[in-house]
């Protein structure tokens, strides 16, 4: 497979700076968010609650391109899911397995653009965190989304996370040296990625608006600033593991 250039860059990135990756995410350093497109949600953690009361512990959890640190893989497991943590970034996953050792044994690397190493239906939940921004578009949708679909049980829920829009974006995130480094990221829109999805059995969470309980699609801007969209979908109950 050829990559495109911000692809490229992406995996060079990660290379490079798995150490500083790790400590912003484990200080939660950049969990916090602007522009929220609801009032209950404003981090990370909010995420992580609604998360416990769509697919609750005990189940087994996948945690796709886990990033340096595992932080949410290491998360989720102390809350009591059976976690397993993967990226495509070999010194993501040995910072990990260094910071966490009680998990080292359940995360590995594993590339997002191919087939992933589980069997159909093995996870109660997912999650893939702002990591489909780094793949090309085609294998986001043909592949990754499909996979992900493809080792949820029914019923089970992805938590997805990605750079809504069209084309490629480039900025300079300042958490990385003086001056920054420029990035580039794929965009998506939220339409064809819910199709994808869709296909394969997997439908958007509604917001619950009796309690105020988040789903539907959620929009905000990290500190770099660029805008996220994330959402949880359950997978049919009726669709085959």
């Amino acid at each position: 497979m050829t990559l495109p250039p911000e692809s490229h860059q992406s995996l060079d990135f990660y290379r490079a700076n798995a150490a500083r990756y790790a400590e912003l995410s484990q200080g939660f350093l950049e969990s916090g968010y602007t522009g929220c497109s609801h009032p209950a949600f404003r981090s990370d953690m909010d995420l992580q609650r609604r998360l416990t009361e769509l697919a609750p512990p005990p189940t087994r959890g996948l945690d796709a391109g886990c990033g340096a640190g595992a932080r949410d893989t290491w998360l989720l497991d102390g809350l009591g899911y059976d976690m397993r943590g993967v990226d495509a970034v070999e010194e993501n996953i040995r910072v990990a397995q260094s910071l966490h050792p009680d998990i080292a044994g359940r995360l590995a690397v594993a590339d997002l653009r191919e087939p992933l190493p589980f069997p159909d239906g093995y996870f109660g939940v997912a999650l893939c965190n702002a990591v489909i921004q780094h793949l090309p578009r085609e294998t986001a949708l043909e592949v990754t989304l499909p996979e992900l679909a493809r080792v949820l049980q029914p019923g089970g829920i992805l938590q997805l996370m990605f750079k809504p829009g069209q084309g490629i974006a480039t900025m300079v995130d300042p958490a990385y040296g003086e001056g920054g480094i420029a990035r580039s990221f794929q965009l998506y829109g939220e339409d064809e990625v819910l199709a994808a999805l869709e296909s394969h059995g997997c439908r958007l969470v509604a917001p619950v608006s009796s309690s105020g309980k988040l789903g539907g699609l959620l929009y905000f801007y990290d500190n770099k600033p660029m805008r996220h969209c994330v959402f949880w979908a359950r997978k049919d109950v009726g669709a085959a593991a």
